[in-house]
């Protein structure tokens, strides 16, 4: 039996790229935030951030913030 996907509709996601060693800082950062979303690391510093649809404008805020910095931060 396939495993179900991860991410679905009711999940609006967001991708950003940072460098591999700024991962765990963003982690650490969203941990801060009360749930706010949740993190899939793709490929080295390639990130998949997932929230309930409820929250993507927060979400939004908390990436424009951190692009801020992050200066090498870009969104996919």
């Amino acid at each position: 039996m396939p495993a179900k996907p991860l991410l679905d509709a009711a999940l609006a996601t967001r991708r950003i790229l940072v460098q591999a060693k700024d991962v765990v800082y963003v982690k650490g950062i969203l941990e801060g935030y009360g749930g706010l979303a949740v993190v899939f690391a793709e490929q080295g510093g390639e990130l998949t951030l997932a929230t309930p649809h409820s929250r993507a404008a927060e979400l939004d805020a908390f990436i424009a913030d951190l692009s801020g910095e992050i200066p090498s931060m870009r969104c996919l």
